[in-house]
């Protein structure tokens, strides 16, 4: 049965293909968060331990919820890291950085969703009257904002 909610097929469509870019980011920084906390070292290990661990968390119902919105909306979401490398503009880190460098690969990489997720959002309201997807979005992008935040005090 096709979606029925007020939204075009054709703004339908676009908003999956918007939030699948989304899904894949927050798959990529949560394997990459996770990855940093089993590998972090060094004086502040438990403080960044749990950091990391509380970051993965929250990106962990972050990832569920954005799967769902993709499902709301009338698509599949994706599910493997081959497809999120695909449809995701993050990397993968490939080594075992130095704390600093952890903190501040994460941080870029909260700061590049930030950046895209400004972009959606005022795509999507401005092409596709999605108001549901654009508020979503919206408390996505806070989250962003208060985890990079976080981050970036300890670049200081």
């Amino acid at each position: 049965m096709k979606t029925n909610i007020g939204i075009t097929e054709k703004n339908l469509a676009s908003n999956i293909k918007h939030l699948t870019v989304v899904l894949s980011n927050a798959m990529i920084l949560y394997i990459k968060t996770r990855k940093f906390h089993w590998n972090i070292t060094g004086a502040s290990f438990m403080e960044l331990h749990k950091l990391f661990e509380n970051q993965y968390n929250e990106l962990e119902k972050d990832i569920d919820e954005i799967a769902e919105r993709i499902s709301k909306l009338g698509g599949k979401p994706i599910g493997t890291m081959k497809e999120f490398l695909k449809h995701g503009s993050l990397k993968e880190s490939e080594t075992n950085p130095s704390q600093k460098v952890m903190i501040e690969e994460l941080l870029n990489d909260h700061e590049t969703v930030i950046k895209e997720l400004r972009n959606t959002i005022t795509s999507i309201e401005e092409d596709t009257d999605d108001m549901g997807t654009a508020d979503f979005l919206t408390a996505l992008l806070q989250s962003h904002e208060s985890k990079a935040w976080v981050l970036r005090k300890y670049t200081k």
